[in-house]
């Protein structure tokens, strides 16, 4: 891959404005993204009020953005799966539904871990 020629502040401004494009990108074209944020912007909240201390904050906080990191590259997976085609193929199906049992787990951690927290 050729490199873009910006180095020091500019690249990283640059590498800022790739990524907001793509969290704009997945907000736009992913129902489940935009679910997901939604009940971020409701439990992040909740999770200063109900976390114990510093940690278990961090723990409720935590698990509910490594959802939507995970939804984010389960989005690019999909995303470059269907640049390909929309014909059926046995390794493109494996791979979006890799991507989606991986949001899966990481609901199912955020689920014990605000469990495990709150009880």
């Amino acid at each position: 891959m050729a490199s873009s020629g910006y180095t020091g502040f500019k690249r990283i401004v640059k590498a800022a404005g790739y990524s907001w494009h793509g969290l704009c990108s997945t907000f736009r074209h992913e129902s489940a993204f935009r679910q997901e944020l939604a009940l971020s912007a409701v439990l992040v909240p909740l999770a200063f009020w109900l976390g114990q201390d510093a940690v278990a904050r961090a723990l409720m906080i935590g698990c509910v953005f490594l959802v939507l990191v995970v939804e984010l590259l389960n989005s690019a997976i999909e995303a470059a799966i269907d640049r390909f085609g929309g014909e059926h193929h046995l390794l493109s199906a494996r791979a979006k539904d890799m991507g989606s049992a991986a949001v899966l787990v990481a609901i199912l951690n955020a689920l014990i871990v605000w469990a495990l927290l709150l009880i």
